[in-house]
């Protein structure tokens, strides 16, 4: 059985290998973030912090319904509960690593702008000549049959 400490360091070390991912600390925790913007809240190092007991905040969208039906998921404090932000605490027993690291997969999708998250998905590819374009060409529209100067048909039935 591996401890939360533990536990968190290796979600920690999933998150910060997402594409563009930094770690920062405000407020004291340690956060991943992805150009600027937090998408997992990973808590104060200390053992005795008011939120110790806690895995990780992350926000979801398609599992978040799911989510929370455990009885370890609580919303998130501060108003961020109401856009789907989550805080896991420690599950009795063994943490279902492979599910959290599901949710930090999805709060990335969440919170990474959509050229990141598109570009991560894809694998990389060469990149492209560039390709000079000529101006379009102004073409003189001649009068048909039938068209007065206007655009319009003559009546002439």
């Amino acid at each position: 059985m591996t401890t939360l400490k533990a536990a968190k360091a290796r979600l920690l070390k999933y998150a910060l290998a997402k594409p563009d991912a930094t770690l920062e600390h405000p407020w004291g925790e340690n956060v991943a973030k992805v150009r600027g913007k937090v998408f997992v809240f990973f808590g104060m190092a200390e053992p005795d912090a008011k939120y110790a007991d806690y895995v990780m905040g992350v926000k979801l969208t398609n599992a978040l319904l799911f989510a929370k039906s455990l009885p370890f998921i609580e919303a998130m404090g501060y108003g961020l509960g109401k856009s789907g932000w989550i805080s896991v605490k420690k599950p009795k027993g063994a943490l279902p690593a492979a599910m959290f690291e599901e949710w930090i997969d999805e709060s990335y999708a969440n919170v990474a702008p959509k050229r990141t998250t598109v570009q991560s998905r894809r694998a990389p590819q060469a990149p492209r000549p560039a390709v000079r374009q000529e101006p379009a060409r102004a073409t003189a529209r001649t009068s048909r049959s039938g068209d007065d100067r206007r655009g319009k048909r003559s009546s002439s039935r």
